[in-house]
């Protein structure tokens, strides 16, 4: 069976997967909780700790990885460019969406969130497994294509530009009490001057294990905070890893969306970066 047989969307529901276990061309990584991907995970799935997925300095501590640190993680997910990657974790989607993310950065756009994570997989009563997967290593890796880089990521001086030209729309999907500036999670809190507040975990549902809300509820929301889904936004939180979902849905929204990876960790601990406190619009 070959990749284009697997035709999965970004967004795949448990149900979609079952009848690919065991495909050859089907990589399915879990970044849930160590603990939890001991104890169970999906048959087949291999584990990716959040550390293979960001480069620390320090100011930032969710960059996107230098080319050895993608290369890596290329390596270790044991992909080829016919490969399909269906991503899950156990909280609805951040960190899956992050790997998704740094996955597109490189060039590589084969790639499925699935809705729900394990959650789902479970309240579907769906196998598990607690075997690690060997791999068999595939023939050609997946090459990594640099230009890419730009198209899905934002660094700081040409966000700080944008900013100050008041040219850019910005996601703050943190909670409220960082927004504002009331929870400090570096030198200084706040927000991006100009940014809107819209929560990550607000697109799920809690009810339903964890899914995404329908696609048109969460959109109807982020417009009547007025965002404009035909212009281009930039999506950050503290690390880019709630943002990670928020990428995600971004793409499902058919918006231009960048993330930006130095997030509030760079931007916060930085003295010269403008920074705005208080209470959220009402």
């Amino acid at each position: 069976m070959t990749v284009s047989a697997l035709n999965f969307g970004l967004l795949i529901e448990a149900e979609e997967l079952v009848p690919f276990l065991g495909n050859e061309k089907l990589r399915i990584v879990d970044l849930s909780r160590r603990s939890v991907y001991d104890q169970l995970h999906i048959p087949h799935a291999i584990h990716v700790q959040p550390k293979q997925l960001v480069h620390q300095e320090e100011q930032a501590s969710g960059l996107l990885p230098d080319v050895e640190g993608l290369k890596a993680l290329i390596e270790y997910l044991n992909i080829s460019p016919e490969h399909h990657v269906v991503a899950y974790d156990d909280e609805g989607g951040a960190w899956a969406g992050r790997l998704i993310w740094n996955l597109h950065c490189l060039g590589f756009e084969n790639t499925s969130l699935l809705n729900g994570g394990i959650h789902a997989w479970l309240a579907a009563g769906l196998p598990t497994s607690s075997d690690v997967e060997k791999l068999v290593p595939v023939g050609s890796l997946v090459d990594i294509n640099q230009s890419n880089i730009e198209k899905y990521r934002i660094e700081y001086a040409e966000l700080l530009e944008k900013v100050q030209n008041h040219d850019i729309q910005l996601w703050d999907c943190r909670t409220e009490d960082e927004y504002t500036g009331l929870r400090l999670a570096a030198r200084r809190g706040g927000h991006i001057p100009d940014a809107r507040h819209f929560e990550w975990s607000t697109a799920l549902n809690r009810e339903n294990h964890l899914k995404l809300h329908p696609l048109e509820r969460t959109q109807q929301r982020l417009e009547q905070l007025g965002f404009n889904l035909n212009e281009p936004v930039v999506v950050y939180c503290q690390s880019h890893h709630r943002s990670g979902l928020a990428y995600i849905l971004g793409r499902l929204l058919g918006w231009k969306i960048q993330a930006y990876d130095g997030a509030w960790s760079e931007w916060g601990n930085r003295l010269d970066s403008p920074i705005i406190t208080g209470e959220l619009p009402s």
